[in-house]
């Protein structure tokens, strides 16, 4: 019995709609049979186990009594050990039957603290996998960085219906940006009344490229009187 077979609500009716295959109904997986890449049938998923403070799928609990002989002996594979095999309905764990009767399991009736993660980390390293309480690249921001708080993608403000995410243009642009102005030179502000002002701040730092003027050129003082003299040094 396939999860297409307990699809009791309809979810993977119609092919190109719908949540499937990447997302799927919990309910419809349990029961699903779990082959090797050898083909070799493992056995099926009992429960799937959900981490109530993150989110995610931590656990597969499998049954191998089939073939191993332990029919009270249950095994927590990570999540991410398993692979949909949409063609054939079923799951897909990479490991021989010879590995698995090393496996570290559990008996049904005592279940092991999933959450310790001394617990997590064994399971992990047997199946070969990282843990699902680490970061992975999805949790973590543009060019490896990871995210604080105000890096968060804002709310769409009252009326909108959505908001875009421009996090990436924002990273790119920071990455390509010149260097700003020293603080000292301070952009000026709007002479009175309406107006833009043009900040001129960058031909500023041109260098002057006019010959120095002798020092002993000085600017003769205006005669005696009411008057303006006009400095024609330059010519």
């Amino acid at each position: 019995m396939s999860y297409e077979e307990r699809d009791t609500y309809g979810m993977y009716k119609s092919y190109g709609e719908g949540p499937g295959p990447r997302l799927m109904g919990a309910d419809t997986l349990i029961g699903e049979d779990v082959y090797n890449h050898k083909d070799e049938d493992l056995g099926d998923i009992k429960e799937i186990m959900l981490d109530m403070n993150n989110g995610k799928v931590a656990y597969a609990v499998l049954s191998f009594g089939g073939f191993l002989g332990i029919a009270d002996k249950l095994f927590a594979v990570p999540w991410s050990a398993l692979k949909l095999d949409t063609e054939n309905k079923r799951f897909i764990l990479n490991v021989d039957k010879e590995r698995l009767e090393s496996a570290p399991g559990f008996d049904k009736d005592h279940w092991p603290d999933m959450a310790d993660p001394s617990w997590q980390n064994t399971i992990s390293a047997f199946y070969g996998t990282q843990s699902y309480t680490e970061p992975s690249h999805a949790d973590t921001s543009y060019r490896g960085k990871k995210s604080t708080p105000e890096e968060l993608i804002p709310e769409a403000p009252p009326g909108a219906d959505k908001v875009v995410d421009k996090r990436k243009e924002a990273y790119e642009a920071l990455a390509d940006h010149k260097p700003a102005p020293p603080p000292d030179t301070p952009v000026p502000e709007s002479p009175s009344g309406p107006g833009i002002v043009i900040d001129k701040r960058n031909e500023a730092y041109k260098p002057d490229t006019r010959p120095a003027k002798p020092s002993d050129r000085i600017i003769p003082e205006a005669p005696s009187g009411p008057g303006i003299v006009i400095d024609k040094r330059n010519e």
